[in-house]
């Protein structure tokens, strides 16, 4: 059993559903569920390609962000296409029991107006309700989640209001 070292800084308070942005993607706003039962985030990518690119392995694929659902009153955008350096592919078991080798990207996480690096498993979560669960070695050190409340880092990501409305049925 590891105990971390006691914190010098203050812990910001995260709820239990979040907007954070991930910059080196292109990414300005994604919806994330804070999941402290995954060790690991995990964002949805479709159409996974390795490459390599100055001698290291990298992996381009298809985002779908913001997530076009029920959780957000903005349409969907056209898929982006990015990319980031492959760290690695790992055996993840999801809370459904079912295992997956996924690869695993290293880009910066941005929430509350600071910016860290972290690691992100890739993967089909088009059937889920967010596209994104930030897992706790994300936020180690940095947060500490109160799951009664949500949106508690809303002010400091840019506001949707250049995404169009979704059109009613």
């Amino acid at each position: 059993m590891s105990i971390s070292p006691p914190t010098t800084h203050t812990l910001h308070v995260l709820g239990w559903k979040e907007w954070v942005a991930l910059p080196d993607l292109g990414v300005s706003r994604v919806r994330v569920k804070v999941d402290t039962g995954a060790k690991t985030s995990a964002l949805h990518a479709e159409d996974f390609e390795e490459f390599t690119l100055g001698g290291q392995r990298w992996v381009r694929f298809t985002l779908l962000l913001p997530w076009p659902g029920p959780l957000t009153r903005y349409a969907a955008p056209p898929p982006q296409q990015a990319q980031a350096p492959l760290l690695d592919y790992r055996r993840v078991t999801s809370s459904n029991g079912e295992s997956e080798r996924r690869p695993v990207i290293h880009t910066d996480l941005e929430l509350f107006g600071q910016r860290w690096p972290i690691e992100i498993t890739l993967t089909g979560r088009a059937n889920m309700r967010f596209p994104m669960l930030l897992g706790r070695e994300a936020i180690a050190g940095r947060a500490v989640v109160d799951v009664s409340r949500t949106d508690l880092s809303q002010s400091a990501l840019p506001s949707p209001s250049s995404l169009p409305p979704k059109e009613q049925a």
